[in-house]
């Protein structure tokens, strides 16, 4: 079982950068993409479904912005579309799909690199997708939590922790919330194989900075005690470029 995360900051951006032919490449089981910045209808209704995929979509309100999806060759039991919160519902931050033996959730988390107003609204996200993801764990043990978190955890996610301690997505609360979020019962999936540093999920457009690698590591596959030794292997896949993110997989048990 293959699942990958991958914000692609608007996907018909990145379907013309062969998004189809890396999907096929991959054999995935499930794929988790954040900020589609689509509606359903605005996609190509077979590009998916000729890669053998059903898709499940949860757009924002607001038409380009934001948006989460899951593809999955195999038909989920059930599909959960949002998170029952007005706000982040409204901005199509939270899917969840149910299998026999496990959930998959696909999570867009507030930037707070907006300014003080939208860094709020994250804190406010984080104490409240916490209290949810713990709720819905009591019901389903075994979870995947996929997304782009918008956080680096510590200094190794970040190629430099010094000058970045003041700036959202490495701010001391922001980490501190996530230990508190591996301490109740998740692991980080990709430093569950690898603790080398220099591995990044994001890179700015300006300076050149991808192909310096001076990056964040922001982007999460997180899965819930229940499924730690299902896990076989993760790897973040930097060389395949269809945003300002790549993506990561972690590889379970079948």
């Amino acid at each position: 079982m293959k699942i990958l995360t991958y914000n692609l900051n608007g996907i018909r951006a990145a379907e013309k950068k062969d998004l189809f032919g890396f999907l096929k490449r991959e054999n995935l089981d499930v794929v988790c993409i954040q900020e589609t910045k689509a509606q359903k209808d605005q996609f190509d209704g077979e590009f998916f479904s000729k890669l053998g995929y059903k898709d499940y979509w949860f757009s924002a309100q607001k038409k380009g912005y934001s948006g989460v999806l899951i593809l999955s060759k195999e038909e989920p039991i059930h599909v959960e579309y949002g998170c029952g919160h007005e706000l982040f519902d409204f901005e199509g931050r939270v899917i969840r799909a149910d299998f026999e033996n496990f959930s998959v959730f696909s999570i867009y988390f507030p930037s707070g690199t907006a300014g003080d107003v939208r860094q709020d609204v994250k804190y406010e996200f984080l104490d409240y997708i916490f209290d949810y993801l713990q709720e819905v764990k009591k019901k389903i043990p075994n979870l995947v939590v996929c997304g782009d978190y918008n956080i680096c955890h510590k200094a190794i996610d970040i190629h430099n922790p010094v000058s970045n301690k003041k700036s959202s997505g490495f701010l001391p609360e922001e980490r501190a919330w996530m230990d508190k979020f591996y301490e109740s019962g998740f692991t980080d999936g990709f430093r569950y194989f690898n603790e080398e540093p220099h591995h990044y999920t994001w890179w700015s457009y300006r300076a050149n900075s991808r192909a310096n690698n001076k990056g964040w590591r922001i982007d999460y596959i997180s899965v819930s005690d229940g499924l730690k030794g299902e896990m076989l292997d993760s790897k973040i896949l930097a060389e395949d470029i269809h945003s300002d993110h790549c993506s990561m997989y972690l590889e379970l048990k079948g």
